[in-house]
């Protein structure tokens, strides 16, 4: 293989290996999206219905774009009818993550996440705050 081939296959191998990374990354960690929630400074809590219509999580974590969103506390409903409270007490940057949430119990299937929020916080805007769920 002359020089020419060489750098070339390397520059095309980097090019796939570069753009595989995000999503071997997401993949390994396990988080998948499994719900989504508009709110807005006239509310003070929303609740994300999961969308997932099957299986089970170890853990949760809050994701926000487009504005600040400073958190109070969270319920996690359970498909069972069980409710696990978790103290929040964040405030989650535009474009950041909440910590990760472990769900109490053993894989459990979850019904829906009720959360409070400081509305005053967002004043006159909105965020997007997606949910995630580990596997």
């Amino acid at each position: 293989m002359n020089r020419w081939h060489l750098v070339r296959f390397g520059s095309v191998l980097l090019t796939l290996l570069v753009g595989m990374a995000p999503m071997a990354t997401n993949a390994a960690r396990g988080w998948e999206p499994i719900g989504m929630a508009v709110v807005s400074d006239r509310l003070d809590h929303d609740t994300i219905p999961v969308t997932r219509a099957q299986g089970t999580f170890k853990a949760v974590r809050l994701a926000v774009k487009g504005h600040a969103v400073q958190f109070r506390s969270m319920k996690i409903h359970f498909s069972n009818g069980d409710v696990q409270d978790v103290e929040l007490r964040d405030v989650i940057r535009a474009g950041g993550k909440s910590r990760v949430i472990d769900v109490d119990g053993f894989d459990r299937g979850i019904k829906s996440i009720e959360f409070v929020y400081d509305s005053q916080a967002l004043a006159g805007g909105k965020a997007k705050v997606r949910l995630f769920g580990r596997n």
